[in-house]
């Protein structure tokens, strides 16, 4: 169960491996190509909470829902999980940016930098199964992703 205070709102997630893709260009290549530059990396696609948990459902044979839950809510999960008050109102913040649509634009920065093609979350999540890695057994502050059941 993924429960998060995201309601419907799309977001274009990024791998990791990307954002180091990208840095390891910038900070070998032609270093006054990006002098004074500002690159808003993004996913190749704007996903809900819903599709997320069907991708995971489908590269785990796992069912994994979505529940969308209240801001109170998360914040007392957080604070029963020994959060400091700074950490959850970031949190909070960010979810808020979340429903009001500000992380779910699409850009081509990383093929630009790179010249490769973003990673889709159905590819990360497709590797960091298929590489024998689990899905945690205890919640987490940062996603609110649930133990599975």
């Amino acid at each position: 169960m993924i429960s998060l205070p995201a309601g419907n709102a799309k977001i274009s997630f990024v791998d990791a491996r990307d954002v180091a893709a990208v840095t390891a260009k910038v900070l070998t290549g032609n270093g006054s190509n990006h002098v004074n530059q500002v690159y808003d990396i993004t996913g190749p696609e704007a996903l809900s909470h819903d599709q997320v948990a069907e991708i995971l459902s489908k590269e785990t044979g796992r069912q994994i829902s979505y529940m969308n839950i209240s801001e109170e809510d998360l914040r007392d999960r957080l604070k029963n999980m020994g959060v400091d008050d700074w950490f959850i109102d970031n949190a909070l913040e960010l979810y808020d940016m979340y429903r009001l649509g500000h992380r779910s634009r699409k850009n081509t920065v990383i093929e630009q930098i790179t010249g490769q093609k973003p990673t889709s979350f159905s590819q990360f999540a497709g590797d960091y199964f298929q590489n024998g890695l689990s899905w945690p057994n205890q919640p987490s502050m940062v996603t609110g992703w649930s133990k599975f059941e």
